[in-house]
């Protein structure tokens, strides 16, 4: 099937490309993911485990969602996004090195978000629960993202940007840009890309005139 671009009149589109390039993606996830892993195993990379947890917790919840509402090869990616956190969270505990201090900001995020993910559960309004569960994914990141601004060096910029590449992919193999298929990776996709391009240009430590930023995993 080749891969194409169809327009309907309402602007949404019907197929970008063939939703087996969801495979694709997968491997891109698994790919970046492996990469940090390694990192974290090393002692180079220090994960914020309230982040990564929630990040699992939600990715395979996530999952369990869509293939209720038929979402189709496309949750594949997301049960990739559980698991691949899942795995990050483990390796952490693996090197006393990898272990980033969880200071106040990051219990705080990590409360929310749950609170977050209980309102998704309960409330019966899929829409809203739905914006629920993106907003409790997106609060888990803060941590992370903060952490990107102020060590960036604890962190490893490629499996967000191959993050970027795979939630990119898979948004295109939705058949119908539907808010139950699109809404979680595009979400996602900002998130990475945030993350990977603090990192990569370091500007937390060149705002603040930091010339030697700093690694040591321990942030109030």
């Amino acid at each position: 099937m080749p891969a194409v671009t169809t327009w309907v009149e309402s602007g949404q589109t019907e197929r970008v490309i063939d939703p087996r390039f969801v495979f694709l993606a997968a491997l891109m996830s698994l790919t970046g993911a492996f990469g940090y892993i390694r990192a974290t195993l090393r002692g180079d990379t220090s994960p914020n485990r309230v982040t990564w947890s929630i990040w699992a917790l939600e990715g395979i919840l996530g999952f369990i969602v869509e293939v209720q509402q038929h979402v189709g090869l496309a949750a594949l990616m997301t049960l990739m996004l559980g698991l691949v956190p899942l795995v990050v969270v483990a390796a952490s505990f693996r090197n006393p090195h990898s272990v980033w201090k969880i200071g106040l900001f990051d219990g705080f995020c990590g409360v929310i978000s749950l609170l977050g993910l209980v309102f998704w559960a309960l409330v019966n309004e899929p829409t809203i629960a739905l914006v629920s569960f993106v907003a409790a994914d997106q609060v888990a990141a803060l941590p992370t993202i903060r952490k990107s601004w102020l060590a960036p060096a604890t962190e490893s910029p490629w499996a967000f940007f191959m993050g970027v590449l795979s939630t990119g992919v898979t948004l295109l193999t939705l058949q119908h840009f539907t808010t139950a298929g699109a809404l979680f990776p595009g979400c996602i996709l900002v998130a990475d890309l945030i993350i990977a391009l603090l990192v990569v240009t370091r500007v937390g430590p060149r705002a603040r005139h930091d010339v030697t930023p700093s690694r040591a995993p321990s942030v109030a």
